[in-house]
This record gives C-alpha cells, sequence and structure tokens, in this order.
C-alpha cells in the first residue's frame, strides 16, 4: 500500500483512474496546500473519502510524544514499516515555527559525540516518509503557520539525496514553502553539495563543520578522510557562486577538544574565505560520549574571539535538552524516562 506522500501526481492519476480527470487535482490541493486527511476533503464525495482513507495509509505510526519548553518543543518518536524509529522535533520562537526532520532512519557517518551516529545506520526515509513528518508538525502547529523545515534531524541528508530532493521540491512547488526558509545540513557530503549547487532551488545550506583542521575532523567527523576540508572548502564555494545564498557552518562547542583559541583561528580563516556565518552549539549531552560541552562562558568566550576575527558567529537556543530533543541527540528510541515532567503518554495530542 502506497504512502499518503510516496505517490507522485502520475502515481495519484493511475490510483484514481475511472475517476473524473479533475479529482486528482482535488485530492493534491487537499493532501499539500489544506494539509488535509483524505477523510477530510469535503469536496470529495463520501465514499471517495473512505477509499482513499483506507488505500493512502499513514507511514508514520506516533510512538511515543514528548513536550518541553512550556510546550513549544514537541518531540515525536514515530515507527515505521519494518521496525525502523525516527524521530522529529518542532519547535515554536516568537518570530517562526520550525520542524527538524529526519532523512534516514539512523546514520553511518560515524560522528561519536552525535546519538543518530552512535546508534548506526538502519535504512533510507521515503519521500513520503519525509514529508508526513513536516505535514504531522505543521497540523500541530496550528494555529501558528509552519515557517521553516530544517533537515537536520536523524541521518545524513545528502546520502539520501534523491529522497530528500522529491521532497524539497514537493514542499516548495506544491506546500509552497520558499527555498529560503528550507535547509539541508550535512557533514560534508561533497558529491550531494555540487548537486545542491546546480539545483533547480537554491535552498540554504549548512555545513557540519566542528573542526577547521583535517588531523581534529578526522577523528571527529570521520566523512573528512573520504573528503578533507580542501575539497569540502571547494565544494562550498562553487555551491555559494552558483545560489548566491550565505553558508552556515555549525560547530558543535566540545570542552578542550575544539574550543581552544588556535581552533578559532582555524576556523575564522576558512569562514571568512567564503563568507559565512558560524552557528555555534555547546555540546549536548549523549550516552556514547563521555566529554563534556564547552561550559557557557566558553562558549561566549570563543563567539567573541570569532566576532573579533571578522566572523558573524552566534550561539544557537537549545532547546529541548531535557528530553533529548536537541542537536546530536535524536536516537530514535523509545524513551527510558517515561513520567517525568513534560512527558506526554503514547499518542496523546
Amino acid at each position: 500500500m502506497p504512502g499518503t506522500y510516496d505517490l507522485d501526481r502520475q502515481g495519484l492519476a493511475e490510483l484514481l483512474d475511472g475517476e473524473p480527470g479533475f479529482r486528482a487535482a482535488q485530492v493534491w490541493e487537499g493532501l499539500y496546500r489544506r494539509g488535509e486527511r483524505p477523510a477530510e476533503m469535503t469536496t470529495l464525495p463520501l465514499a471517495l473519502r473512505d477509499r482513499l482513507e483506507e488505500e493512502l495509509g499513514a507511514q508514520l505510526d506516533e510512538a511515543h510524544r514528548r513536550t518541553a519548553d512550556d510546550g513549544a518543543t514537541i518531540k515525536w518518536l514515530f515507527s515505521l514499516a519494518g521496525g525502523a524509529q525516527i524521530e522529529t522535533v518542532l519547535m515554536a520562537y516568537r518570530d517562526r515555527v520550525t520542524v527538524c526532520v529526519s532523512t534516514q532512519a539512523g546514520c553511518a557517518m560515524n560522528c561519536q559525540f552525535c546519538a543518530t551516529g552512535q546508534a548506526g545506520f538502519t535504512r533510507q526515509l521515503s519521500t513520503g516518509e519525509i514529508l508526513e513528518q513536516v505535514m504531522v508538525a505543521r497540523r500541530a502547529a496550528e494555529p501558528r503557520r509552519l515557517s521553516n523545515v530544517v533537515f537536520m534531524g536523524m541521518g545524513e541528508p545528502l546520502a539520501n539525496y534523491d529522497n530528500l530532493w522529491a521532497a524539497i521540491e514537493r514542499l516548495h512547488d506544491d506546500v509552497g514553502m520558499s527555498a529560503r526558509h528550507l535547509t539541508v545540513s550535512t557533514v560534508g557530503i561533497v558529491p550531494g553539495i555540487k548537486r545542491l549547487a546546480v539545483a533547480s532551488l537554491p535552498v540554504n545550506l549548512a555545513v557540519s563543520l566542528h573542526a577547521a583542521n583535517d588531523e581534529l575532523r578526522d577523528e571527529l567527523v570521520p566523512i573528512n578522510r573520504r573528503y578533507p576540508l580542501a575539497v569540502l572548502q571547494e565544494a562550498c564555494a562553487a555551491y555559494i557562486a552558483a545560489t548566491r545564498r550565505r553558508l552556515s557552518f555549525e560547530w558543535a562547542l566540545i570542552d578542550g577538544v575544539n574550543d581552544t583559541r588556535k581552533d578559532a583561528r582555524e576556523l575564522a580563516g576558512i569562514a571568512r574565505d567564503l563568507g559565512a556565518h558560524v552557528n555555534l552549539i555547546p555540546l549536548n549531552p549523549t550516552p556514547g560520549y563521555a566529554v563534556r560541552g564547552t561550559p557557557a562562558a566558553g562558549v561566549g568566550d570563543f563567539r567573541d574571539q570569532l566576532r573579533s576575527l571578522g566572523v558573524n558567529a552566534t550561539v544557537r537556543s537549545t532547546r529541548g535538552v531535557e528530553i533529548d530533543a536537541a542537536c546530536g541527540q535524536l536516537a530514535g528510541s523509545t524513551p527510558v524516562t517515561l513520567g517525568v515532567p513534560g512527558v506526554l503518554a503514547d499518542g496523546q495530542h
């Protein structure tokens, strides 16, 4: 049975073979522009609504939901066909509502300070599984409008490029989201960055750098051994030239590892050359990495060093740490802290 969002327009038309020709357009409009389930599409005959509700099944089964920040942060654990699990995080701010979406179940990049990397890779997500996360979050955000989608959840987005890009095109063309509000994160998959540079939509690119010399980055981000910094910088420069978008570097600050003055100078050299913005992220705790994040005073000092070296640097607001929803904490497993404050029962809305 196809998932609700896995069918393209042609596939939907084939599913509706025998119905009037305009029905496919009605269903497509309902799914994407209005975010409706088939049962809610009152422009359709009741019998067709019932049929589509049966045949266009949801692919995400909500296994658990947790909230934090007085309800402004929601983290879902979804079960998928075959037993895989993923996590999705919705974050409401004063001026925007953002969903952080997974593109793989697990991750093969093996960054040891990241809970997803510690868990290993299970499988790719389909286009529909990626899109359905956005649609669930869109409904949960109401009456506010979901304004931003960041592909920064579980997995390496550019290692699932085709399904990722199909989801991006549909979010842009059919949901109506601007490319300026769609951000793809990568640890540095150079072929994927090159594809983004020449793609039809100039989405934002965020590179999880974490080290600005090859020796340290080889250790923290093992894919650097395949695509070392010089190669990565060349790909980033091509992306900037083609899209005219500002690049972002993500930098998880690890106490005594990548937060020294030498690290700041090395990072500043790369960021200045590319005109990149730097997002500093205090390392969030994960079970498999004992090293602590840089203390708050050190984070501020590192930011100030970068600014003094001519780099636009900010510290990312950390959301959802207590429910393991912050950067690097998504593991796709059932939480063991059931019953603690901020936790809702399974399936509760």
